[in-house]
């Protein structure tokens, strides 16, 4: 096995064995008010990096391409209350005639 399919089965072996945890340790509590507040802004911001880093970033380099218009294009959307599925026509629009014009 090489070190990289070890990696692999570590990092799932270590999830699996954290999503398990939480029920064991936590049972049915809710969990604490502060707690909860600090989920509730963890999971935009987690979100916003991954869509930004999927976005901007090519393997080790930035890379601003058409990718970044159809985001732009679909948070103009969103940002004036439009539909979901608007938005992501205006993306794949805007992204499709930017790759078209490069």
């Amino acid at each position: 096995m090489s070190t990289a399919w070890a990696a692999v089965l570590l990092v799932g072996l270590g999830t699996i064995a954290i999503k398990g945890a939480g029920p064991v340790l936590v049972g049915n509590r809710p969990a604490p008010a502060r707690l909860q507040h600090l989920f509730d802004a963890l999971v935009p911001a987690l979100l916003a990096a991954l869509v930004a880093t999927t976005t901007i970033a090519d393997g080790s380099r930035l890379a601003i391409d058409a990718r970044l218009g159809g985001v732009a294009a679909a948070a103009a959307v969103l940002a004036a209350r439009g539909p979901l599925i608007l938005a992501v026509a205006a993306s794949a629009a805007v992204a499709a005639t930017l790759r078209l014009l490069a």
